[in-house]
């Protein structure tokens, strides 16, 4: 089967591609405007290790207006982008509910945090990855309701305990990741390789 995508509309070609690209990856995204604010999205990846990039796609609120990630981005140019694990994910979860610009998801939902690198807002606490990031520009695509943004990373943060080799800094955790609608836990601790 092709399907042609110029015939979908764009909550089909949504589902479409939230089905068939799998999986991925979440970025809990911690910026700093009146308050701290708390989002996850999933249109989210790694785009260039020179420049160390991340791209992700933000939206906007239903009256148009940009979401409180996007406009703290712009203004600040700081965010800290944490990925998610199993411990985190009730949390993660209770942030994606919208509120209003100067309420804190980290208040609502009673999600505590803290400061690692000065200047960078606090990241959710007992976080294993996270990516301390400046903002690089946006990207403009014609007729998306989405801006992609690329950030790029400045420093990276790895909790000790999933490091298994400090001289390679290998690393164990597992995450969560948005799989079609759903979500899944990844386990990065497979043993066998796939590949010899």
């Amino acid at each position: 089967m092709v399907i042609d995508f110029k015939e979908k509309t764009a909550a089909e070609r949504y589902f479409l591609m939230a089905k068939s690209v799998v999986p991925r990856p979440i970025a809990w995204i911690a910026t700093q405007g009146e308050v701290l604010n708390l989002a996850p999205f999933s249109y989210f990846t790694p785009l260039s290790s020179e420049p160390p990039t991340l791209i992700v796609s933000i939206g906007h609120r239903p009256d148009g207006t940009p979401k409180d990630t996007l406009r703290n981005l712009r203004d600040t140019k700081k965010c800290v982008i944490s990925i998610v694990d199993e411990t985190h994910f009730e949390a993660m979860h209770l942030s994606s509910k919208d509120l209003g610009p100067l309420e804190s998801e980290a208040e609502a939902f009673g999600i505590a945090t803290r400061e690692v690198i000065e200047g960078y807002p606090p990241m959710p606490e007992g976080i294993k990855v996270a990516f301390f990031c400046d903002y690089l520009q946006e990207v403009a695509l014609p007729g998306s309701q989405t801006i992609p943004v690329i950030v790029e990373i400045k420093h990276l943060y790895l909790d000790d305990q999933i490091i298994t080799d400090k001289e390679k800094i290998d690393i164990a955790c597992d995450a969560i990741a948005r799989v079609g609608r759903g979500y899944a836990a990844l386990d990065y601790s497979l043993k066998t390789p796939l590949i010899p």
